[in-house]
């Protein structure tokens, strides 16, 4: 009875199993390309809700009375309480960390305040469960039976560090993606806001123009910007409502929009030619910023080079000349006689 011979192997795998493998991971790939290509959704549209939420808190505030309590319209759900409560009965609940944890969700767009509670629950919920399984997996089963003493620490080690770490390195990457998307937005922000200030709107309408605009091609921007210009129309400060701006998102640029925003209102500068210095200003910042990582990408692709492309190259090269050497002189030519 005959076997089939196996097929071509490299470094002890088989060849056609792992093309077979990454054949259909590509298809996949194409699969879920097609399906984002044809279900796109306006990016706005789940922002909607939560910037009617807003207006509604800032509604409530200014209808009800000074004497009157004021109803947050922010439901706190059971979950989060008993959260809140299981911190405060460890004592590790603290308000300047409480507060922080708030500014970094907002930061990564998210507002619910409640969700700070989880977040420093997660800290401390986290590093448990994943050390208990730590410590089963290193020390109490038999699925490392090679790992010396040093290496299961180690191991174990890495594993409660990292899971403490998880939930702030999650929001830190949140607030990553949304700071970049807003500074690649805000120049053109900015030149819109100087021609709806040369136009003659108001601040806020400007803002909520800029926001319509800029739906689409800058979301997190148009969000914040739309956010904004709720507050303008509703605080009774409008000095607050910019420094809430500069509160929510983490970027030296917004910064100096909003002192040159309340320093327009105090002192009644022109607003047009104040944002257009700062537009030019930050245009300028990002083509360095462009040109910065454009010098960066040669010692960036040294690396790769040397390790994925120069093999292969002597390969295609010296591939047919050593196939050509060792026949010659390994006696497997044609003019050899067995």
């Amino acid at each position: 009875m005959m076997s089939n011979p196996p097929g071509p192997t490299l470094l002890g795998v088989d060849v056609f199993f792992v093309g077979t493998i990454l054949s259909g991971i590509a298809a996949l790939a194409v699969l879920f390309a097609i399906y984002t290509a044809i279900s796109v959704r306006d990016p706005m549209a789940r922002r909607v809700k939560a910037l009617n939420q807003r207006r509604d808190e800032l509604k409530a505030g200014i209808v009800a009375g000074p004497a009157k309590k004021r109803i947050s319209i922010v439901r706190k759900s059971e979950t989060t309480d008993r959260m809140r409560t299981t911190l405060e009965g460890l004592k590790v609940l603290q308000d300047a960390e409480l507060k922080k944890a708030q500014q970094k969700l907002a930061q990564a767009g998210i507002r619910n305040k409640e969700m700070a509670i989880v977040v420093i629950f997660a800290r401390l919920v986290t590093p448990v469960t994943f050390g208990l399984l730590a410590l089963f997996l290193f020390y109490f089963s038999d699925m490392f039976p090679d790992w010396g003493a040093l290496k299961r620490f180690g191991a174990f080690a890495v594993t409660l560090l990292a899971s403490y770490k998880a939930p702030d390195i999650f929001v830190q990457n949140l607030i990553s993606r949304r700071t970049d998307a807003i500074r690649k937005g805000l120049p053109d922000a900015l030149d819109l806001l100087v021609i709806c200030a040369e136009a003659g709107l108001t601040v806020d309408a400007a803002f909520n123009r800029v926001a319509k605009e800029l739906g689409r091609a800058y979301p997190e921007l148009a969000d914040e910007f739309t956010l904004t210009g709720i507050e303008l129309s509703f605080l009774t400060e409008r000095k607050m409502a910019f420094n809430n701006l500069a509160y929510r998102i983490d970027l030296d640029a917004i910064r100096g929009v909003v002192t040159t925003m309340i320093q327009t209102e105090r002192y009644g500068t022109p607003l047009a030619s104040a944002l257009r210095v700062l537009s030019a200003e930050f245009r300028n910042q990002r083509m360095m910023r462009a040109e910065e990582k454009a010098a960066r990408l040669p010692a960036i692709m040294t690396i790769p080079l040397i390790l994925f492309i120069l093999p292969t190259l002597f390969v295609v090269i010296l591939g047919p000349a050593a196939c050509s050497i060792v026949d010659a002189f390994g006696g497997g030519g044609p003019g050899h006689n067995g």
